[in-house]
Parts: structure tokens; sequence; C-alpha cells
């Protein structure tokens, strides 16, 4: 299962591809012989019987926005911006598309990956636009879309995720696996999945851009996080500031370890449970002025021994 998904993550460059999009060798062979480059005409030949093409142009009209599209947000002047280029230098990146699933549409084939360039190509007032068009299941479409958008990082810190949310409850991802088919670090994966329990506002000033993911982070599980937000909206906090008042608002016990616990920072501590997690064990980082420290606590030989054999495997 694992590597299935690894291996959809290392294909999307052959499914998207950068500016110059290689065939992969069974497209090429589905290919031969038949319409590879064209009108709108030839598209729809192909996709009739059941082939992969690429190189194919065909009218905006015929296309929608994919279903499963996790992208919500479209930055206006990021579109405009993009459509200038366009009318300067063309669409260089085709738009992945399949046949529309509801045959009761007007458009024929529905964006798999690329709706932000096709929506940059109306404002530029384009009549048609190059294609690659894929047999995919639903499946498909949802775990490309997503994907994609997370390795362009086209996507708001809640797009973000929610997109990774999704691959975990319906394609079950595990964090690990996220993490080497997106290219991101484990620590990203799983302080990235925690926004997901953020309150309304501070979710609506994360998809401004208000709110940074670390603000958010600081604010998750507070009772007056909403209130919190708006405050440090108004008065341009930054994260450490936020810690801090996180911090001074909550009841302290007495005690050195306590006092500890609340100078480390949330992502600090958000690692230290995905580690703990990980192995099974309580785990502490301790961070200090030259470096820091890692501390696994074990209370079997057998516990050692697994996090020596998982230390030795991963040399």
């Amino acid at each position: 299962m694992a590597d299935k998904k690894r291996g959809l993550g290392r294909g999307l460059s052959a499914l998207i591809g950068d500016v110059d999009i290689g065939l992969p060798a069974d497209t090429e062979a589905s290919t031969k012989g038949k319409p590879k480059k064209g009108s709108a005409a030839s598209a729809q030949d192909a996709s009739a019987q059941g082939l992969n093409t690429i190189g194919v142009t065909i009218g905006v009209e015929k296309l929608v926005p994919g279903k499963f599209q996790p992208r919500r947000e479209f930055d206006k002047d990021a579109l405009k911006d993009l459509a200038n280029s366009i009318r300067e230098k063309g669409i260089l990146q085709p738009i992945l598309v399949r046949s529309n699933p509801d045959d009761t549409a007007k458009a024929p084939y529905e964006i798999v990956a690329g709706e932000r360039r096709w929506r940059a190509a109306q404002i530029a007032q384009l009549h048609d636009v190059p294609v690659i068009i894929r047999d995919m299941t639903d499946n498909e479409a949802l775990q490309i879309g997503i994907i994609e958008n997370v390795q362009r990082s086209d996507l708001n810190p809640i797009e973000e995720a929610e997109a990774f949310q999704r691959l975990i409850d319906e394609f079950s991802y595990t964090q690990e696996v996220l993490a080497k088919t997106l290219g991101k670090s484990r620590s990203h994966i799983a302080n990235t999945l925690r926004l997901v329990g953020a309150s309304n506002k501070v979710r609506d000033y994360l998809v401004s851009g208000q709110l940074s993911a670390g603000h958010a982070r600081a604010l998750l599980g507070h009772s007056h996080a909403d209130r919190l937000a708006s405050e440090i909206v108004k008065q341009g906090l930054s994260v450490r500031d936020v810690e801090r008042l996180v911090a001074e608002k909550k009841p302290r016990k007495s005690g050195s370890k306590t006092k500890k616990l609340s100078e480390k920072d949330t992502d600090t501590r958000a690692l230290e449970k995905s580690i703990a997690d990980n192995l099974g064990l309580t785990v502490a980082i301790q961070h200090d002025k030259d470096g820091g420290h890692v501390r696994v606590a074990y209370k079997t030989l057998e516990q050692l021994d697994e996090v020596v054999r998982r230390l030795m495997a991963s040399s």
C-alpha cells in the first residue's frame, strides 16, 4: 500500500510535468498511430476510444472544475498576473483532465490538475487550451488533485491540512507515507494536520493570510481562541508574542517541570508528541544556545533494543 502511494507521488511529473512534459511508455504505446496533437475533435475521438492523449487542445467551455479540487481560494491578482503571462507566452504546461463522469453535463471533460491555468486562460480570452486526457477513477483524480496542489504549494494552510486529512481518512495514508510522497518533513505533516482543529475565526484568518500556521497552532485548544486571534491581527503580534500571551492566560502549576514545559514552543511540543507516538516511548527535546538534545526514556532492555534497531536501520 505504501509503495503504491509513493509511486503515485513520483509519477506526478509524468502526469503533470514541468514545461517540457515527456510521454510515459504506456501512453506512447497506447497512442501510437492515434491523434496526439490537434483540435478538440481529435481529443473527443481519442477519449471516445478510451485512450490517454497528450498535446491536444480543446475549447475552454468544454472543461469544468474537478469535484475533488482541494483548492477553494484563487487569488485574483495572481490570476491576473498568470493571465498576462499566458497572453505573452501561452500556456506552457498542459491541463490534466479526464472524461466528465457526469454524463448530463454540457462540458465533456473534468479538470484534475490545472484549474488555475484554465481560469487564467479565460481572463486572457483564450478560446482553446492544451490538455492531457487521462482515464482515471475518482480515487486517482482525488489523490492526484491533492498531491499536485500540495507539491506546488498552491494551497492555503487550511486547504493543505484538510487535504492531508482526506488522504489519511479516505486512502489510509500514514503521516510517514505522506511525508515521503510529498517530499515534506514528518513534523510538517503533523503540525499541518493539527490545523484541522482550529476554530472558525482562526481558520478564516489563516485563509486570508492574516494569521500564519504558527499563530494558529499556538491558539489550538484555547477557550478564547477567536478573541485572541482578532487581538493578534489587530496588534500585529509575532508567533513568539502569541505563545507568551497564551502561556500567561493559562493557569500554571508550581514546580520547575511545568515552567520548562511552558517555555517550549508549540512546534517543539508537537514534534515531541509525533516522535513519542511513533516510538511508543516518552520523548523530550531541549534546545540550548549552541544546539540541543533529544532524550528518549525507556523502561526495559527490550525497549532500548527497539530504539537501537530503528536508529541502525535508518543509518
